[in-house]
This record gives structure tokens, C-alpha cells and sequence, in this order.
């Protein structure tokens, strides 16, 4: 009985969501894959505080096992990507990117001089030309 009433819950939430007028959830494809391209040339140049200012201080970063809400928060993990990103070396491989609306979404794969990155893939939610919600997950092995 109760898996029943969540789910007419969820059903009726959804339905509600998908009758909301479409300016009402998304930016346009274009604002997003502009900023899903300023995003990954500040990553791709090493310029952390151009990559920062893609969020807000309300911005959420979801990854396996921790939230981050707002740079001030996540600030200390990304410093450690820029660093091992930026170790002479490293290769990038963007697999797949799709952008719709106000969301986007990449698959990628890398190699640094400490870690295989396998297999990794990054969502993005775009509200008001920032970065508003951003899920991360990866298949990181490292060298010996």
C-alpha cells in the first residue's frame, strides 16, 4: 500500500513538472552549451577562477558519497584536479556531450601521470546562466 502511494505521488509530481511552461525549467540550449564550453576551456587552460565562476554560492556538486554546496565548499577538490590535470602529459578524451535545454551532459575518459581516469561523466543543470546543479562520477584507477 505504501509503494503505491509513493508512486502516485511521484506520478502526480512529474505530471505537474511536465505541465510547467518550458521557460519555467530551462535556460536555451544555447546559454547552456555556452557555458558547458567555458567550463571546460577554463578546466582545459588551468584557470581555476574562470571554472569557479561558472557556479554560484547556492550551486550543488553531487559525487559518490559527498554534496558540496557553493565553491568555498568544493573549492579544495577542484584544486586538486587542477593539479593533476595539470601534470605535463595528461591526455583528455570526450566520449560523448549532449546538451538539451538547460541541461547537459558529458562522458569522458583521461590519463594523468598518477591515475587512469576510465571512464568518468558529469551532468550540469544550467538556471540563470550559472552552473546550478552538477553530478559527477567516475572510474579512477591509479598507477603505480
Amino acid at each position: 500500500m505504501k509503494i503505491h502511494t509513493i508512486k502516485t505521488y511521484t506520478t502526480a509530481a512529474a505530471f505537474a513538472l511536465l505541465q510547467l511552461p518550458v521557460a519555467a525549467l530551462a535556460d536555451d540550449t544555447a546559454t547552456t552549451q555556452a557555458i558547458l564550453d567555458h567550463h571546460l576551456q577554463a578546466f582545459g587552460t588551468g584557470n581555476m577562477e574562470e571554472f569557479l565562476s561558472d557556479y554560484t554560492d547556492t550551486s550543488v556538486v553531487m559525487v559518490p558519497g559527498a554534496q558540496f554546496v557553493g565553491p568555498d565548499q568544493f573549492e579544495p577538490v577542484v584544486q586538486g584536479l587542477f593539479e593533476e590535470f595539470g601534470k605535463e602529459g595528461m591526455t583528455f578524451n570526450m566520449i560523448d556531450s549532449y546538451v538539451q535545454d538547460n541541461v547537459a551532459y558529458i562522458v569522458w575518459s583521461a590519463e594523468t601521470a598518477d591515475n587512469s581516469w576510465e571512464l568518468a561523466t558529469d551532468t550540469f543543470v544550467i538556471k540563470d546562466g550559472k552552473i546550478a546543479y552538477q553530478t559527477f562520477a567516475a572510474k579512477v584507477v591509479p598507477k603505480e
